[in-house]
């Protein structure tokens, strides 16, 4: 029994110490790391921001903008150069993600974004509307957003939007390609050389 007893202390090492300096100067390595690549993000935001200077500021809306055809709650998930859902715009705060309330009428659509910069898309600058899956690198279920594809100085730009209610997206994607029908109609020549963009 003493044997036995005698062996298993023998075994028992003690505890090892904490090499707290160790420690220490990793955390702060990793901390300083994350600083750096926060830091090369932000210097990459700004850059783009400066490629994109050329675009014009935003449309703001009309005071009587007309009866309301259709109206959303949910969330916008950015803007691209339209057909590159990569490509991002950030000019004029397109980038920030924020909440937002869309109302549709005949003038056009108004985009309120609490938080962030408003903006209104005249109907004769809207091209299309479709449902997708992703923009400006949020990726969603096949059909999860509403993409609303407009003429904004130069450029073409798709912007991404996510109602509270997805069901909604179709009545939207119906409605803004019937304007855009219409508008196409009586101002555009029908010939395949007015209409591509």
């Amino acid at each position: 029994m003493s044997a036995a007893l005698i062996n298993i202390a023998a075994e028992q090492k003690s505890a090892e110490v904490t090499d707290w300096a160790a420690r220490i100067g990793w955390v702060v390595g990793l901390l300083l790391f994350i600083a750096f690549v926060y830091w090369l993000m932000r210097q990459g935001w700004k850059w783009r921001g400066s490629l994109q200077s050329d675009l014009p500021e935003l449309p703001q809306g009309p005071q009587a903008a007309g009866d309301v055809t259709l109206r959303l709650s949910g969330r916008y998930h950015g803007s691209t150069t339209a057909g590159q859902w990569l490509d991002r715009i950030v000019a004029h705060g397109l980038g920030v993600r924020s909440r937002v309330e869309l109302t549709l009428t005949d003038a056009g659509v108004a985009v309120v974004r609490p938080g962030a910069t408003d903006f209104y898309i005249p109907a004769g600058q809207l091209r299309a509307a479709r449902l997708d899956k992703g923009i400006a690198g949020k990726v969603l279920a096949e059909g999860g957003l509403l993409i609303l594809t407009w003429q904004h100085g130069e450029r073409l730009l798709d912007s991404g939007f996510r109602s509270d209610r997805a069901a909604e997206h179709a009545a939207w994607v119906e409605a803004v390609n019937l304007m855009n029908q219409a508008v196409t109609t009586d101002d555009v020549p029908t010939t395949t050389e007015g209409t591509a963009r």
